[in-house]
């Protein structure tokens, strides 16, 4: 009995006449993510990705398509041939785990080719009907255990249980939504803020800022570590870390300590401004949501945006620290970015740092600062990291 694995894409099938070339960007996608784990034929119809590949490679590519942006469902599915005879075997050998004793099914059909002689209706009798009598399982058609699917399309048919599907990540294919580079820290928020923002088809950079010796390079290592688990989902991303101690002791000897944060994020924003446009990003990405701590709440975050002339990206703006959380969890990051290794940010840290700061102020304490001349010798300084799926 063959074997294949079925993806099925969503948001994708709204683009109209821009649909192929969305399916097209999805297929290289696919083919880019299990090119070095499994030899693959993948065709595409009907909004559905069949993937054909060895037995014994079936599990790591089903892993690999559920970490691919686009994708909303994946399963694997016996090939049959399109007669209901063959169906109804390969069913009986296929399910044979699943309709149990004391369990109860039903079956659901569809038939993408009408040529089909018989009609899904017809479909699920025949097949419902042929398993009832093979398995000691029960049929049940409002409330059942397992779902028997029946999918008759223009290549085969097929046969699944529909508990057995997995969902996908859902979104846009990564490469459809332009380019954005993301401030990552090694905090919980910043991953997620990059997962997000991929999820609707946005290539993305990422950009550190390294204090060292006050940041170790423990905490350089774990904000790889991050950026890898995001390439999970994304590829390759391009790391820039920015050595960033210079401008952290100026604004520490020539500011009121209340405004040292804001001043801080505002030379951020600014240098992965300029990276951004350097490396073709038409957009910041950044982790914030509104009160979570002082230096979020919406004046200082007028204050930070302030700085910049390119939009400000922020998918968490609206949810709380529980949100965040669960989300990183849901994506595997959160176990690296709880680790015990500070980044920029927690150093230099105000007692009392401002939250409802006037922009002018901002500025008027920042005037004391050679931003220009700390933002280029950053610069000078940045160290570019090819980050690669873990």
């Amino acid at each position: 009995m063959k074997e294949i694995i079925l993806a099925k894409y969503g948001e994708i099938i709204l683009k109209g006449g821009n649909r192929p070339k969305f399916e097209n960007i999805l297929l290289n996608n696919i083919r880019n993510a299990i090119k070095n784990v499994a030899e693959t034929k993948i065709r595409l119809a009907q909004a559905t990705v069949y993937i054909d590949t060895d037995e014994d490679k079936l599990d790591v590519v089903m892993e690999r398509l559920s970490k691919i942006f686009g994708i909303v469902s994946i399963t694997r599915a016996a090939v049959c041939e399109k007669n209901i005879e063959d169906i109804k075997i390969n069913a009986k050998e296929y399910l044979r785990n699943d309709l149990t004793e004391g369990v109860s099914f039903k079956v659901e059909a569809k038939r993408s080719d009408k040529k089909f002689p018989l009609n899904s209706p017809q479909i699920c009798m025949e097949v419902g009907g042929f398993l009832d009598d093979e398995f000691p399982a029960t049929v049940d058609v409002h409330n059942p255990d397992v779902t028997v699917k029946v999918e008759v399309r223009d290549f085969n048919a097929y046969v699944y249980c529909a508990e057995n599907k997995i969902a996908g990540q859902g979104g846009m294919p990564i490469g459809t939504g332009s380019k954005a580079t993301l401030l990552l820290s090694g905090g919980i928020d910043s991953p997620v803020a990059g997962h997000m923002i991929s999820k609707r088809g946005v290539e993305i950079d990422a950009v550190n800022f390294f204090s060292f010796p006050y940041t170790s390079e423990r905490a350089k290592e774990k904000v790889i570590e991050l950026a890898s688990i995001i390439a999970r989902y994304t590829s390759k991303i391009n790391l820039y870390i920015v050595p960033f101690t210079e401008i952290q002791l100026q604004i520490r000897d020539n500011c009121p300590e209340e405004h040292m944060t804001l001043i801080m994020r505002r030379f951020m924003m600014r240098i992965a401004e300029r990276l951004a446009r350097k490396n073709k990003s038409i957009a910041l990405v950044t982790g914030e949501s509104i009160g979570q701590v002082a230096s979020q709440t919406l004046a200082a975050l007028d204050v930070t945006n302030s700085a910049v002339d390119m939009p400000v990206l922020q998918p968490l703006i609206g949810m709380d620290k529980l949100e965040n959380m669960d989300r990183a969890r849901e994506i595997g990051t959160y176990e690296t970015s709880i680790l015990p290794y500070e980044d920029c940010c927690t150093v230099f840290t105000p007692k009392h740092p401002t939250t409802n700061p006037k922009r002018e102020n901002i500025e008027r304490t920042e005037s004391r600062l050679d931003v220009e001349t700390l933002i280029e010798a950053a610069l000078a300084g940045v160290e570019k990291i090819e980050v690669y799926p873990n």
